[in-house]
């Protein structure tokens, strides 16, 4: 396929004289990731930050630079040898972007085929001021959880992606709280964004979808009071009460979690059907 250069970036990575593969392979970072070794090649991550041109306002962006080799997995339009893995990461980034999921800006993304060697380059823009759902709990823990009425606007912001994934039949697979960055404004508003789209599958049910994607956001979210955790399910299914599918899918989700030995009953969603009241 064609290289990709995303064209608000590319004057930026022409000041830099990071405008090509051959470039941009070369250039010197630190790790932001340790690579990862496995499927018979390597794949690792490093955080640039970029000089932006007079034109552009001076300053300086930053980026996530991934580079790998001989990283391949299967893909239906690669059944045999397989393709790079960044190869469905960016496939999945434009599609999200495509159908108004908020998640990552790709920079620029390209393959090349070196002697046996096959690589690829992936580059997206960070998402500044942004925090994952997993930091924003270690900060609760460790100072105090701020007023409900803050907490439910980053969960309604988190439930509304979720929601829109899943009437487009997106299946994250992966929807840790460490996957799913949230930003406060100044006017109070709350962002949402999905992050590590590399598992993300299409799905023709939504109930699977949700079974799936509550689970993983479930097993990883203790630190959500059940009152919350009420909250953010009525918020994710637009309901003010439970209805009889809404009951029978947060006690599907519970004995997922439970099933697969996440966390202690008293933890899940719903542990009895006296509690399913509210």
């Amino acid at each position: 396929m064609a290289d990709f250069i995303n064209e608000h970036w590319r004057a930026i990575l022409v000041h830099n004289s990071l405008a090509d593969f051959e470039a941009l392979w070369r250039h010197k970072a630190e790790w932001f990731e340790e690579p990862n070794h496995r499927r018979g090649g390597w794949s690792g991550v490093s955080r640039c930050e970029l000089e932006l041109p007079d034109s552009e306002g001076g300053g300086r962006r930053a980026i996530f630079l991934k580079r790998q080799e001989n990283h391949k997995a299967r893909l239906w339009t690669h059944p045999l040898r397989g393709a790079p893995t960044f190869l469905r990461e960016f496939h999945r980034i434009q599609y999200y972007r495509a159908h108004g999921i908020p998640t990552l800006e790709p920079v620029y993304f390209a393959m090349r085929k070196v002697g046996r060697d096959e690589r690829a380059i992936l580059i997206t823009e960070e998402l500044t001021s942004f925090v994952s759902m997993e930091e924003c709990a270690q900060r609760w823990l460790k100072l105090g959880a701020p007023e409900r009425s803050e907490r439910l606007r980053i969960l309604e912001a988190v439930a509304t992606l979720l929601r829109d994934m899943h009437v487009h039949h997106i299946r994250h697979n992966c929807f840790f709280p460490k996957h799913v960055l949230v930003r406060a404004n100044s006017d109070g508003s709350v962002e949402a964004r999905v992050i590590d789209l590399e598992k993300s599958r299409l799905h023709p049910f939504k109930t699977a979808c949700a079974i799936r994607d509550l689970y993983s956001l479930a097993s990883k979210s203790q630190m959500w009071s059940r009152s919350d955790r009420l909250w953010f399910f009525k918020s994710y299914l637009r309901i003010e009460r439970l209805t009889p599918y809404a009951k029978w899918l947060w006690r599907a989700v519970a004995e997922r979690v439970i099933r697969k030995g996440r966390i202690a009953p008293a933890m899940t969603f719903i542990t009895t059907r006296a509690s399913v009241t509210e």
